[in-house]
């Protein structure tokens, strides 16, 4: 886990800064997990249109592959995007 983000909770007794720890690590592992169900999903309904064969045709999967690609491309970027505005709004304070 990043350091930088207990910075504020230095104050806080040992066992606090556990918890929020703790809590913060299942946070981080709920999101990943919703980012990948949500990858899954989409990318299973925009690219497989038949249960025809029992594997992919080369046709769905290229498409996966390519969705994503995309979907972590777009990720990728809304999360640099945060850390540059929240380094704007820490800058300003």
């Amino acid at each position: 886990m990043d350091k930088s983000m207990l910075g504020d909770l230095d104050s806080l007794p040992e066992a606090d800064k556990q918890r929020m720890s703790t809590m913060i690590e299942q946070l981080q592992m709920r999101d990943s997990l919703r980012m990948y169900n949500s990858l899954v999903e989409r990318c299973f309904t925009d690219c497989v249109d038949t249960f025809k064969h029992k594997s992919l045709t080369k046709q769905e999967e290229t498409c996966i592959r390519r969705c994503a690609e995309k979907f972590l491309k777009h990720s990728m970027r809304v999360g640099m995007r945060f850390a540059e505005l929240n380094q704007g709004a820490a800058t300003q304070d």
